[in-house]
């Protein structure tokens, strides 16, 4: 398992099947104080309104509360970035990937310097996530 880093996330594999696999990503996200507020099936949704096979996918929307309140008392419209998306799909290898956002990258569409210091500590416990998931 190898923690990679994308254009605007970090991604690792886990040695799990899918269903064991959104297990540990949400207990790692809860022990950095992250809360799963959605969780869509794209599987099942592009099944229902397509009548599409697609493997198994989830988008888990992940928020912290505490940083939340933050950025939103700095920046009102950034409710637009939240929550940050990780998501988990069958790697068809009997194992399973992991993305998550990079918060750095995803609110670098933002202006507002008072922003930085959130981000940067939203990045880094998602870090921590990646880096738990690794063992």
């Amino acid at each position: 398992m190898t923690q990679t880093t994308t254009a605007y996330g970090f991604r690792t594999r886990l040695n799990l099947p899918y269903e064991q696999a959104i297990e540990k990503v949400t207990s790692a996200l809860k022990a950095e104080g992250f809360g799963v507020l959605t969780e869509v099936d794209v599987k099942a949704t592009l099944k229902t309104k397509l009548d599409v096979d697609f493997r198994k996918y989830i988008i888990l929307g992940a928020c912290n509360p505490v940083l939340a309140n933050q950025a939103l008392n700095e920046e009102l419209e950034i409710g637009l970035l939240l929550p940050c998306n990780v998501i988990v799909y069958d790697d068809e290898e009997g194992g399973s990937a992991v993305s998550i956002v990079d918060p750095l990258i995803m609110l670098g569409v933002v202006v507002n310097p008072s922003l930085d210091k959130i981000a940067d500590e939203a990045r880094a416990r998602l870090q921590r996530v990646a880096a738990a998931l690794e063992n």
